[in-house]
């Protein structure tokens, strides 16, 4: 099957690029080509769609536009984030608070500040659903802690944390001590399915990823809540109120807060249509014999998001099995792709190394269909018990 067919059920690794957002991408590349640092008008011209897509995004998260700021993508606005409100407030203190179920932009950030700049990280485990309560996060909370790191949506299982009341909590902790502990929220996976009002939310920082809503690949946000301290990490150029240095991609700024707007508009139709297609997926893939549901209850997930584990089976050869088929799906973060290990997230909900290793991530996307889940589930049954057949002892 030509990938011009392929049913492509992979949107938390990457979303398509939304063909309006191309059509506008592709003219500011041909006309607005100028340095937006620059004071001549090609360049103005280009500075001036930069803030406008500021602007795009401000309305959508209820921030000012000054609060946003332009990455080169979720993990940089990750780093930023926490390296950057680490630094800013050491002098306070050396204490980050996470979860070991944070993305790897997350982890692998916490874990060089505690190799390489003296920092103390407490990695708080999640309940067999992989939710954190906002109990657990408080009470970790020391006199030196300055960081809360905790992700919106997680990336391989879905679960929605409660990231409005961890900030109340935090919010109330710190007024009554006197004490400046900042709460980033990573949101890449939040974006068209969830409200990113940061008002409601009550974050200082929020990541995203333009390529997770239907944007182009290369360009983050980070949101930063006016009179958070965040120290730049990135030495050059006064761009981004010297917090990001470097030439602005100007396209690709433009095709994120066009993408970011217009999947907030679509968001009210998009989410209860995926969410019943994901209700009939799971029911359907859980028929077949020795299948586990990975993650929350679906009241407490995004709406796109199937994660299973088929106990028996080398997931890889049903990844592949179903590729042949021309059905893209994956078995966990984009980013572990060619690891050997079993995902850390189903790892840390308590799950065995053996069924860990059998996980099948299945994300919808807006455009996706009952056709493709119908095709998904007619495949799927007799993919499993080929490679089941496969890998039984022989006698």
């Amino acid at each position: 099957m030509d990938n011009a067919k392929t049913i492509y059920l992979d949107h938390s690794a990457t979303t398509p690029l939304d063909p309006r957002v191309l059509t506008e991408m592709t003219s500011v590349l041909a006309q607005n080509y100028g340095n937006p640092s620059s004071i001549y008008k090609i360049g103005q011209e280009g500075a001036k769609l930069i803030e406008e897509s500021r602007e795009q995004v401000a309305s959508v998260i209820n921030s000012s536009s000054r609060e946003v700021v332009f990455t080169s993508g979720g993990t940089e606005s990750d780093n930023l984030a926490i390296k950057g409100a680490a630094f800013a407030l050491k002098a306070q203190g050396n204490h980050i608070i996470t979860s070991s179920i944070e993305h790897h932009a997350v982890l692998h950030t916490c874990e060089w500040l505690e190799k390489n700049a003296g920092f103390e990280v407490t990695y708080l485990e999640p309940n067999s659903e992989g939710f954190i309560e906002p109990k657990q996060v408080l009470d970790a909370v020391t006199t030196r802690t300055t960081v809360v790191s905790i992700m919106y949506v997680n990336n391989e299982i879905g679960t929605i944390q409660p990231i409005s009341d961890i900030a109340n909590d935090i919010r109330d902790y710190s007024r009554i001590n006197k004490q400046t502990i900042i709460f980033h929220t990573d949101a890449v996976q939040a974006a068209g399915w969830l409200s990113l009002d940061v008002e409601s939310l009550g974050v200082d920082l929020m990541s995203l990823s333009a390529h997770k809503f239907y944007g182009p690949k290369g360009v983050g946000i980070l949101y930063i809540r006016k009179g958070t301290q965040v120290a730049g990490q990135m030495n050059g150029g006064s761009q981004e109120n010297n917090l990001r240095a470097g030439t602005e991609n100007t396209a690709g700024i433009v095709g994120a807060g066009l993408a970011l707007y217009l999947s907030e508009q679509e968001r009210p139709l998009v989410v209860p249509r995926i969410s019943e297609l994901r209700d009939d997926l799971f029911q359907d893939i859980l028929s077949i014999e020795s299948t586990y549901v990975n993650g929350s209850k679906l009241d407490n997930r995004i709406a796109n998001n199937v994660n299973i584990s088929i106990k028996g089976v080398e997931i890889e050869s049903i990844i592949i099995n179903l590729d042949m088929q021309g059905i893209a799906v994956s078995s966990g973060s984009a980013c572990t792709v060619g690891s050997i290990e079993p995902s850390h997230v189903l790892l840390a909900l308590g799950m065995q190394r053996d069924l860990a290793s059998t996980s099948l991530r299945i994300t919808l996307g807006k455009n996706s269909t009952k056709e493709d889940i119908l095709e998904l589930s007619n495949a799927l049954p007799q993919i499993v018990k080929r490679v089941r057949s496969m890998n039984a002892p022989r006698s």
